[in-house]
This record gives C-alpha cells, structure tokens and sequence, in this order.
C-alpha cells in the first residue's frame, strides 16, 4: 500500500513503515531543512518541500499522488496551536492547516487516512463559513459522506512504548472499502525505562562552567564513561549543564524532585532559589514509562528530563548521592520514542535540533501497529 504523507518533518512516524509492508512513496514538508534531512533519511520517498496551503504545491501533490495510486495519507498537522504546551491562542493559524487535509481526503478518496495531534486537538475550534466549528464536528461535516471517521485519544504507553504521550488518532476509512480501520488493542504489559536503558552503564554529565580539572575532581571517571557511551552510539554523548544544576540533582533520588530537598534545593546563578512547578528538576523513575517527551528536552529545570540515576553511597558530609545527573541523552530520548538504534540520521545532524524534532514526533511503533491493522 502507497503512502503519502503530510506534515513529514524528518519522517520519525514513518519510521517501521517499510519495515511492515508499506511504501511511503511521497512526502510533503514546509520547512527545507527538515525536508531535506527527510530526504537523507528516506532517499526512496520523492520529497515535495513548500507550503501545502500554497495551490501551486496542493496541485504538484494531487498529480504525484495521482499518478503514484496513493492508497492511504499519513497526516500530522504542527499541534503546538493545540497544545497546553504552546500558548493555545484561538484561531491559531496552525489549527487551520486541517483543511488540507481534508481537501486532499475529499479529492484523492484514498482508501485510509491516519490524522494525528494533542488530545486537545478534539476540543479547538476553527471557521467554517463564518462560524466557529470543533474540529471532530468539521470532519464529520465533510467527510462522513465519503468516509467512515473514528475518533480516539489513546496513551502510547499502552502500545509498548515507553512513554506517556497521549495524542488524538483520527482514522478515516473509505466507505465502499469492507475492512475498517479501527485502533488495535492495548497491549498487556507497559514497557519501563528499566527495560530499555536500564542497561547502559552511567554517564557523567559534562560541567560547562568549570574547569577541566574541576570536573575531573566532581567526575573522576568522565571521559572513560563518555567513550564508553559514544562507542555505544554516536548518539550517546553527554549532556552539558552548569554545576549548581549538576550537584542539585546528583544529590535528589530517583523519582523525585530537588524542590522537595531543602540542602539542595535549586539556585540562579545569583543564589536566589528558583521558584518552578514540581514537574521540573525531577528525576524519572524506573519502574515506569518516561513521561511525555516535549521539545525541550535538553535542560534539568524543563519538565521530568533527568535520568532516574542509581545510588552509590553518601558523600563527605553523610549525603546520599545518584549517578547520572543529567538529562536523557539523545540516543536515550530514541529508546524513549521507540526509534530503531539503526535509524538513519546523518552523524552530522545538529543535536539540539534533533533533540527538538524528537519532542514534536509520534512514535514510530505506535505508528507501525496502528497501520498493521490494515494488513
């Protein structure tokens, strides 16, 4: 079955696709460095790079779709208009990019469409004709027609996915077409940080703001860690944060928050303490799924990033301590998104936006037993 998907970025939802018998034979994505790095990534999917609210390159995807026999349309529509995340302004203009893809449902009569974005996504309103609609109520309106349209929010970690990232998945079946495509079941047994990094050996973060001999003090073992990592993968290198973040968290346990530790509670550069949401400069816990993973993934004081760390004894003063007082590495945050250790991205991607395209992405195995459904 033939692929055309929307909303691209690098292709992280389209990650088992081909491994599970489909051809994502075209994509479209706005921005040109996110398409071209799609285009290093899948090189067999002819990348169509422009705005599709654009008529000339709507028309350039409707003739390559045409002529490819699109069966099914993968569509991910930017969410951060939708998002509590993002600033949830009414009528976001990202919201409207919906149209789109209906436009392209309704002129294509593809078999299947998979529609994803936040669970919020179902409760945000655009103009049709002058009058404020919800989403749900517009796809009805101009595809139930044509179209059988299911609606769910589900949880990934319910789909052997370690994380909690719940998401809305609109799944469109054509009404002549016999099989319906329904969510699949949920599956018996969640998978933990424990069973996907639990057995990496720790990692020191690396201390921008101290000398090298004052980091070799704090971590005697850096740069034999760091090499161990990095001959794990390329993708497995240590964070940077600055020291006060670093001694905050490697003396907070797993599962818990510096704000909850008076001696080590969390300081400005100045001294003052910092005021947050208990979500932050918390430690992951092992026994369970990562929580959802947002696009800025890379700092201590963004929403539970560390990694959970292991004891290893109490310092000089009687104070216990943990390993790993870091946020998740790169390679981690792909076990954590359930991308293949293998997949493709050039060793030269910057990591910052990697990081960032990790924390828009739906992930990938979510995807692939969604749409073996349909096999």
């Amino acid at each position: 079955m033939k692929i055309l998907s929307l909303f691209s970025n690098i292709g992280v939802a389209e990650a088992y696709l081909e491994d599970a018998g489909f051809e994502v034979v075209l994509a479209n994505e706005l921005v040109k460095r996110r398409a071209n790095l799609y285009s290093q990534i899948y090189p067999q999917t002819e990348m169509v790079c422009g705005d599709i609210t654009d008529e000339e390159i709507y028309q350039t995807l409707l003739r390559k779709s045409r002529a490819r026999g699109i069966d099914i349309i993968l569509a991910t529509p930017p969410c951060q208009g939708a998002s509590r995340a993002g600033k949830q302004k009414q009528y976001d203009e990202r919201n409207t990019l919906i149209f789109p893809v209906i436009r392209a449902i309704q002129d294509l009569k593809p078999m299947y469409a998979f529609i994803e974005n936040v669970p919020q996504f179902l409760e945000t309103k655009v103009k049709l004709n002058e009058y404020d609609i919800l989403i749900p109520e517009l796809l009805s309106q101009m595809l139930s027609k044509e179209f059988d349209v299911d609606i769910n929010i589900v949880n990934t970690k319910n789909y052997s996915v370690p994380q909690t990232r719940e998401r809305a998945v609109i799944l469109v079946t054509r009404k002549d077409i016999e099989k319906k495509w329904k969510i699949p079941p949920v599956d018996p047994e969640v998978v933990s940080l424990q069973d996907v990094i639990g057995n990496l050996p720790p990692i020191d973060p690396m201390i921008r703001d101290v000398t090298e001999d004052e980091l070799l003090e704090i971590f005697p073992h850096f740069y034999k860690r760091k090499e161990e990592a990095l001959g794990i993968s390329p993708w497995h290198k240590p964070p940077e944060h600055v020291k006060r973040q670093v001694v905050t968290m490697m003396h907070t346990p797993t599962g818990c928050t510096a704000f909850d530790n008076p001696k080590y509670y969390p300081i400005k550069i100045d001294g003052d303490p910092v005021s947050g949401y208990k979500s932050t400069y918390r430690r992951l816990r092992w026994v369970d799924p990562a929580s959802t993973i947002t696009m800025d993934n890379r700092k201590i004081s963004s929403q539970n990033n560390v990694h959970p760390g292991r004891y290893i004894g109490l310092d000089e003063g009687g104070d216990v301590m943990y390993t790993d007082a870091r946020a998740l590495t790169v390679y981690e945050l792909m076990k954590v998104m359930s991308l293949p250790d293998d997949w493709p991205v050039p060793t030269n991607t910057s990591e910052s936006f990697f990081r960032s395209i990790i924390g828009e992405g739906i992930p990938p195995l979510f995807v692939k037993k969604v749409f073996e459904k349909l096999l």
